[in-house]
Formats: structure tokens, C-alpha cells, sequence
């Protein structure tokens, strides 16, 4: 009498009507195939070789249980394929991966926390939603790595803090920010600046969201994000610039200027060719008003003079800061 074969029974997160990721391995008594049991112990040394081969076979890689598997070397390239070994959900929590080809491969809301990943090749590996906290970087190929818009741990304190608890969700934001700074100091390590400073960006912006709010120093922080992004976006401030000189133009055409002694300002009882033409001069003024040039033709009255002290500040400080920020980004 024949054996009826059993299936695996995992049930990927993802599996649609239209796209089920099933798993035809046989199901032991656990209901699980050997790659999805997270009760047997993948420790040993032949794993290396079985997963290799039944990747290549064509096996379910989602979900699967590789728990500190000892995979030192590993190649896991899908060799002549356009797209990489798909493990998304998988879990390499604690495994070695020292070493391992892992070019193009999708992890995909994978974890590998504290998996040593030193000296591997990581380059176009998709890493978005994946557990990423302790991971060993050092040394590994990391260019063009998809880590998505959030992290996982960004994205769950987002969701703590919807569900008002605090704790968890600045526990949360602890974890992101280590992760962060872990990834930060690897791409200055290889060289990657583009993406360092992408991710020191993230690391305080991390840093801030653990503040309490409406605090001074979460302001502040707040501030100079916006202001230059922490230091890694000078087009900010340029953008920045621009608003400034035209929101202070607008200001002075109706609060008016002085030109060869005559108060100037825009009113109805001009024509529109005129108030368009004092609304160019007022934006010439605040430019050399925000670049502290004071060329002495236009000079401010009344509500103005408060105006152009302000922009005249606002105008040194962000010309300094300007020069602060593309000087760091340029010698890198």
C-alpha cells in the first residue's frame, strides 16, 4: 500500500489567490518539511552543501529555519538567472555567513540579526522590512543593497506609537538608531559616502523622534534637519534660501521701500504694469539684503527695516552654513 506523502505545511505571509507560495517539501511530524521546522537543529556542517543543493533545485527558500546555521563560504548566486534566491522571511538569526555569495539575493523581511555577514557579498541584495540589529557588516560588499524607505524597526515604533505605548516605541526607535549607525560606519568603512550620509540622517533623525515632543532639543533638532539635513543636504539650503528671499519680497512690496527719497509700495491706485515692475525691485532688494550686500539705492521703512535686519541674519547665517555643508560634502 503507498504512503500518502504529506506536505509541508507553511503558510508564507504573502500568498495571494493569485501567487500561493507552497512549499512541496515532505512534511515530518512536526507538519513542517526539514527547511521550515525551527525545531530541528541546523547547526551542523553538511547544511552548507544541502541548502546549496536544494536551492539549486529549485526548492521553497521563503520562511525557511536557519537558525546559527554554519554557513561560512556559502555561494548562494543564482548563477545565469536575472533574479537572486528569493528568502524572503527566512531567519538567519545568529548564522555565519562569513564569506558567503550572496549577490542579488532578496531577504526581504528576512531576519538576519547578529548574523555575520563579514566579508560577504552583499552587492544588489534586497534588504527592505529585514531585522538587520547586530549584524556583523565588516568587510562585506554593500553597494546597490535595497533597505527600503523605513527599517523594520522604524516601521514597527510607528505602530507603537499609534498604539500610545511609549515604551515600546521608543525601544524601537533605540533599535533603529543602532542599526543606522551600524550601517552608517560600514559605508564610510567602504567608501560609499552618498550613502552614509543617507544614513546619518536617518541615525539622528532616530535620535530626535526618542525626545519628548514639543521639547527644545527635539526642535532644535528638528530645525536643522530641515535647514540642511543634518549636514548631508546642501540643496536644502539653497531651496531654503530661495523662500526666504521671495517671502521677504512679497513682505516688502506691501510694507513698502525708499528710492531717492520717495516711499514706494505697491497700491491699488497703481497700474498693474507698475506694481509688478516695485515687486521685481523689492525682490532685487532682498537678494542684497540676504546676500548683505547693501548697494544703498533701496533702503527700508517703517515694518521694513524689522524685515531686512531679520533676512539680513537669517541671510549671513545660511550663506556660513551653505559653505560649512558643501565644503564637508565635497571632501569626503
Amino acid at each position: 500500500m503507498n504512503k500518502i506523502k504529506l506536505l509541508c505545511q507553511y503558510q508564507d505571509p504573502d500568498s495571494t489567490e493569485q501567487q500561493a507560495y507552497c512549499c512541496q517539501g515532505e512534511a515530518n511530524g512536526s507538519g513542517y518539511c526539514y527547511w521550515h521546522d525551527q525545531a530541528i537543529d541546523k547547526t551542523g556542517a553538511e547544511v552548507k552543501q544541502r541548502l546549496e543543493k536544494y536551492a539549486q533545485e529549485g526548492g521553497m527558500l521563503r520562511g525557511i529555519i536557519l537558525t546559527r546555521a554554519q554557513l561560512q563560504g556559502i555561494d548562494l548566486v543564482n548563477h545565469d538567472k536575472k533574479l537572486g534566491y528569493d528568502f524572503s522571511y527566512a531567519d538567519f538569526y545568529h548564522a555565519n555567513l562569513r564569506s558567503g555569495h550572496l549577490f542579488n539575493i532578496n531577504l526581504q523581511h528576512a531576519s538576519v540579526m547578529k548574523a555575520d555577514l563579514r566579508d560577504s557579498n552583499l552587492n544588489c541584495a534586497n534588504l527592505a522590512g529585514a531585522n538587520m540589529l547586530g549584524v556583523k557588516w565588516m568587510g562585506s560588499k554593500f553597494e546597490n543593497v535595497n533597505i527600503g524607505k523605513r527599517i523594520k524597526q522604524e516601521h514597527d515604533a510607528r505602530a507603537a506609537l499609534l498604539a500610545k505605548n511609549e515604551q515600546e516605541n521608543v525601544d524601537l526607535l533605540e533599535q533603529a538608531e543602532e542599526i543606522y549607525r551600524d550601517l552608517r560606519k560600514h559605508a564610510e568603512h567602504e567608501g560609499i559616502f552618498t550613502l552614509s550620509g543617507y544614513f546619518i540622517q536617518k541615525e539622528l533623525t532616530m535620535r530626535r523622534l526618542q525626545l519628548p515632543p514639543y521639547s527644545v532639543k527635539r526642535s532644535i533638532s528638528k530645525l536643522v534637519d530641515i535647514f540642511c539635513g543634518y549636514g548631508e543636504a546642501p540643496l536644502r539650503i539653497i531651496g531654503l534660501s530661495m523662500a526666504i528671499i521671495l517671502v521677504c519680497a512679497i513682505l516688502y512690496t506691501f510694507t513698502g521701500l525708499s528710492y531717492n527719497g520717495e516711499i514706494q509700495a505697491v497700491s491699488s491706485e497703481q497700474s498693474m504694469e507698475e506694481n509688478v515692475a516695485f515687486f521685481f525691485s523689492s525682490l532685487y532688494y532682498s537678494v542684497v539684503t540676504f546676500t548683505t550686500l547693501g548697494y544703498g539705492d533701496f533702503t527700508p521703512v517703517g515694518i521694513s527695516r524689522a524685515i531686512a535686519a531679520l533676512e539680513a541674519f537669517t541671510g549671513s547665517f545660511t550663506i556660513a552654513l551653505f559653505v560649512v555643508v558643501f565644503v564637508k560634502k565635497m571632501t569626503r
